[in-house]
């Protein structure tokens, strides 16, 4: 994976729009449409992609659902989820790096790079225009793709159709065994397929397969 240090100028530019920059290469993990299309199981995998690369990144996330949401806070494996949001502690659980939950985009990629972060992995934030970001990656559930294209609340949408031009990836979550729907995924298209694993609460206890 390149170092996107040559980004430079499109940083400054942004900068001009108001957006900005924590200094280190930010990717963001996104969808057009309300609710869940796979975008946590994929910041699972490119964080251990980008580790593996020699990167050390970090996690940002607003950690929706999780009580006194107004306050900043590090994600430790031992949280409830109640105190930071399931799906950073499903993070932080499984991957260890820093990830940093916060309302503010911006403060939390500026955390994680201060905390050493060389490279922040936003979980979701596609419609966080503040942060300025250097790839921005969208990820579509197969089966539902963009339902009727119209937009909230006639429709799915967070976004008019033309903004997934704009973005550098499509990641199409196939969610279904190999070869199930294996003519799904077209040109442009990079296909995602998940993999069952034990359940494990993430409170706490015994897992189970």
């Amino acid at each position: 994976m390149p170092r996107w240090w040559h980004c430079g100028a499109w940083v400054i530019g942004a900068a001009e729009l108001g957006r900005r920059h924590p200094g280190v290469p930010v990717i963001v993990v996104g969808n057009l449409v309300a609710g869940g299309s796979g975008k946590t199981p994929l910041v699972l995998a490119l964080v251990e992609y980008l580790r593996a690369a020699g990167w050390t990144p970090g996690v940002a996330s607003r950690g929706y659902g999780r009580q006194h949401a107004r306050t900043p806070r590090w994600v430790t494996p031992d949280m409830s989820p109640a105190e930071c949001g399931d799906e950073p502690l499903l993070i932080a659980q499984a991957t260890g790096v820093p990830v940093r939950v916060d309302r503010d985009r911006v403060a939390a990629a500026r955390a994680l790079a201060a905390a050493g972060c060389d490279i922040v992995v936003c979980d979701d934030g596609l419609q966080h225009y503040r942060l300025a970001r250097d790839v921005e990656i969208e990820v579509q559930d197969a089966r539902r793709r963009y339902g009727n294209g119209r937009l909230l609340p006639a429709g799915p949408l967070r976004e008019p159709l033309e903004r997934a031009a704009d973005c550098d990836l499509r990641v199409l979550n196939l969610g279904a065994p190999a070869g199930a729907e294996a003519d799904t995924a077209g040109g442009g298209e990079w296909p995602m397929r998940l993999a069952p694993g034990e359940l494990r609460p993430l409170a706490g206890g015994a897992a189970c397969r």
